[in-house]
């Protein structure tokens, strides 16, 4: 079977000490096993694709935001991620299958699955797995390689939906 394991937001932002206070992630823990993952994956042939979710540069964006803003040392990612590949895209959108040269990588290498790891579960990562059920891509996210900054009531939302898009678990 032919995977891609994808490393969705695993951002300086989002991870490194000078991070806003809502992003709570354990950050030596997800760092571990994110790159335990990379190696695994490597090691068994699959592909490893990193994304990193891009925020325009603007003043009003900055003020709103102020994480993962383009052309920041913050939306970089994150020191502590092995880069294993040059298989690196940004997306504007939860969605990274919204970026079109990433769609067509996976479509031409033609991937049995995707799996997902990375931020946050209930985030980017739910959105790209269902973003690859909606365009008939298998995608699977990796539990141990995910976290969540999500209230229980809105992962819950979210996690039937993905139930209901069969996604698995593994």
């Amino acid at each position: 079977m032919k995977t891609a394991l994808v490393v969705i937001d695993m951002q300086n932002d989002y991870l490194y000490a000078e991070r806003k206070k809502q992003f709570t992630y354990n950050t030596d823990e997800l760092v571990s096993e994110v790159n335990g993952l990379i190696h695994q994956y490597r090691e068994n042939g699959s592909d490893i694709i990193y994304i990193r979710h891009i925020i325009q540069n603007l003043p009003t964006n900055r003020l709103l935001f102020g994480y993962s803003i383009a052309g920041t040392k913050g939306a970089e990612i994150f020191d502590g991620i092995d880069i294993v590949s040059d298989y690196c895209f940004d997306k504007l959108l939860g969605d990274a299958l919204s970026n079109k040269k990433l769609l067509e990588l996976v479509r031409q290498k033609e991937y049995d699955e995707l799996h997902l790891c990375g931020l946050d579960e209930y985030g980017c990562v739910a959105a790209t797995a269902l973003g690859a059920y909606k365009r008939g891509i298998t995608a699977v996210i990796v539990r141990r390689g995910t976290a969540t900054i999500l209230p229980q009531s809105k992962a819950d939302k979210v996690r039937r939906k993905i139930g209901k898009a069969e996604i698995q678990y593994i």
